[in-house]
């Protein structure tokens, strides 16, 4: 290579290392090697003479021999050298590593200074950015701008398969899994599996008992914080979400979404063995365990058995004889809250549901449904060893000890047993001396009413 045409230079750098620059002679452009040198005159300098100038170049390039010269790259911090550029690099980035913010009121680190400054706006309440249509605040821009697609109605990421969308993709991965059945976070101690890792820690709070959460007015705790919010409405009376429909009042969006399906008319779940659907997933499972004949809930003390928690949970109380629920009227008590609203019922006069052919009211639904039959004719149930037909199951049952002789309810005074339990109710009344009817006629009292009937006609 000419010297005219290429001039070699050095510079020094940290050690004793020499660093060669090759200079173009025709723009002055300097370049780290003499290929690139090379390549350089070929493309910028492309007339006729250049490209000969070229030709020497390379022909003196190939024929005047260059010392290998090995750059030697040192770390300004410790004592590591490399040969290689990019070993230097990783190296100094693991420097940069080492550099960890720190937050003095809590335990976060970050390897960068700006996220340590968007982290401590969580301790002093700073939220900058605020929405512009309703009281949001936030602490980051981008918080904002996804906040703002809920009232724009901006859902940007769809499933392919359903018709969810979403306004964040994090969301529709999630979403995905549902698809897919994928659950890949699971409990160790049972066979608990879920998508997120919220619900898992959630669940794990059953394993250990513990409830964070505790209301200042009773005793009820909690694990979640929203589940302390809508029972704190239950003290308050509160009740934010109504019917359109009818006067249905409830303290969570989620119980009126279930409501609104009995107007509808909606039964998204079915039995997979007979026909029975129903509004909720819980349903279904409970009526799953009616073929199954899994009864899993057992009572300690005498051999009944159910299938939900809450049946079992009603049914200690006639062992411990709790009656938490009472009239504020007459003196009756009862051990679930549905019995005491039907109660109430008497007082009020109300009676909600009416037969359309005659002139019937009554208080429950399933008394109607029991009272149309007579309309219909209808008997469902029958007697497999007589030709005894009739509207209910209990009234079969009833009838079956006829032929079985069974008298499952027995006297504990006397030696008295009967088919029926309001036959020994009746019979009870002897021993006490209890005759609750009464002629207001005479002093006749007796112990039935059909009696105090036969007796009002001896008067007229």
């Amino acid at each position: 290579m000419k010297q005219k045409s290429v001039n070699i230079l050095t510079k020094k750098t940290s050690g004793a290392s020499t660093k060669y620059i090759f200079e173009c002679d025709g723009c002055s452009k300097k370049f780290s090697t003499k290929d690139i040198l090379a390549k350089h005159i070929s493309y910028s300098h492309k007339t006729q003479k250049n490209q000969k100038n070229t030709t020497a170049v390379r022909t003196q390039v190939e024929q005047t021999p260059v010392p290998q010269l090995t750059e030697i790259f040192n770390c300004d911090i410790c004592e590591f050298k490399t040969s290689q550029k990019l070993c230097i690099l990783a190296h100094l980035n693991a420097h940069v590593a080492e550099q960890v913010y720190c937050c003095n009121n809590c335990d976060y680190k970050s390897i960068k200074k700006h996220n340590l400054q968007k982290h401590m706006k969580i301790h002093t309440g700073e939220k900058p950015f605020s929405c512009n249509i309703c009281e949001y605040k936030c602490i980051t821009k981008s918080d904002l701008q996804r906040h703002m697609k809920i009232h724009t109605g901006e859902k940007p990421f769809s499933c392919n398969i359903c018709e969810y969308k979403c306004i964040e993709k994090s969301n529709l991965q999630k979403h995905m899994k549902i698809h897919t059945g994928e659950k890949p976070l699971s409990c160790n101690i049972c066979e608990y599996k879920c998508i997120e890792k919220s619900n898992l820690q959630r669940h794990m709070k059953i394993h250990t008992g513990e409830k964070p959460f505790s209301c200042h007015i009773c005793e009820y705790k909690c694990i979640e914080k929203s589940s302390l919010q809508s029972h704190m409405k239950i003290h308050t009376g509160e009740k934010p979400f109504s019917c359109n429909i009818c006067k249905y009042q409830c303290i969570q969006k989620s119980n009126l979404q279930t409501h609104m399906k009995i107007h509808t008319g909606e039964k998204p779940f079915s039995c997979n063995i007979c026909e029975y659907k129903c509004i909720q997933k819980s349903s279904l499972q409970s009526h799953m365990k009616i073929h199954t004949g899994e009864k899993p809930f057992s009572c300690n003390i005498c051999e009944y058995k159910c299938i939900q928690k809450s049946s079992l949970q009603s049914h200690m109380k006639i062992h411990t004889g709790e009656k938490s629920f009472s009239c504020n009227i007459c003196e009756y008590k009862c051990i679930e809250k549905s019995y005491l609203q039907k109660h109430m019922k008497i007082h009020t006069g109300e009676k909600p549901f009416s037969c359309n052919i005659c002139k019937y009211k009554c208080i429950e639904k399933s008394n109607l449904q029991r009272h149309m039959k007579k309309h219909t004719g209808e008997k469902p149930f029958s007697c497999h060893i007589c030709e005894y037909k009739c509207i209910e199951k209990s009234y079969l049952q009833k009838h079956m000890r006829v032929h079985t002789r069974e008298k499952s309810f027995s006297c504990n005074i006397c030696e008295y047993k009967c088919i029926e339990k309001s036959n020994l109710q009746r019979h009870m009344k002897i021993h006490t001396g209890e005759k609750p009817f009464s002629c207001h006629i005479c002093e006749y009292k007796c112990i039935e009413k059909s009696s105090l009937q036969r007796h009002m006609k001896t008067h007229t």
